[in-house]
């Protein structure tokens, strides 16, 4: 070697004096989200070598096995689910309104909203009851028209109506009492 470039120092060697002894790294491969997705499922398979490739056969094996797992919790939790509202229901006394028997009619306890028409009145039946799921309370009203022989409720009115035969187009109930007048 000659005494000139004996001293001079290569590019590359002064890359490595400014950098350490670390070698420059390339810049990092831009790769869209789909190709990027299956890279990683490449080297996830990779890192597990007593799996290997698998047919498609085999993964709808597996997803099958796994399908029925998850049905069998669902089952479970369904079963508990039903055993616990029966247990809620046999420690509870049913109401009246709910009380269903063969022959017997049934009376519900509403609000008069409308005396309008003679000798009918339009009875508000508020409910509130827990939704089977989500356990909120779910509120909800029905109208329904009932007969009123002598006139007596008038809007405000709480009542109490009980089914019957069909007496009109619309009216199925019959006005049993009033139970609190307006004020």
């Amino acid at each position: 070697m000659s005494e000139e470039n004996a001293g001079a120092v290569t590019p590359d060697e002064e890359a490595t004096a400014t950098s350490g002894a670390a070698t420059p790294r390339p810049p990092a491969e831009i790769l869209p989200p789909k190709e990027r997705r299956a890279r990683a499922r490449a080297q996830k398979a990779a890192r597990n070598p007593k799996r290997g490739p698998r047919t498609a056969e085999e993964r709808q094996t597996e997803r099958d096995v796994r399908r029925r797992a998850k049905a069998g919790a669902r089952r479970v939790e369904r079963q508990r689910a039903r055993a616990k509202a029966r247990a809620a229901s046999v420690s509870r006394e049913p109401t009246p309104a709910r009380e269903r028997q063969p022959g017997v009619q049934k009376t519900r306890q509403g609000v008069v909203v409308s005396d309008k028409a003679e000798k009918t009145i339009t009875v508000r039946i508020d409910v509130a009851r827990r939704h089977r799921r989500y356990e909120k309370i779910v509120r909800t009203s029905t109208t329904l028209h009932a007969h009123d022989e002598r006139n007596d409720a008038h809007i405000g009115d709480t009542v109490i109506v009980r089914e019957s035969r069909p007496l009109s187009r619309t009216k199925r109930w019959r006005l049993v009492e009033v139970v609190e007048k307006a004020r």
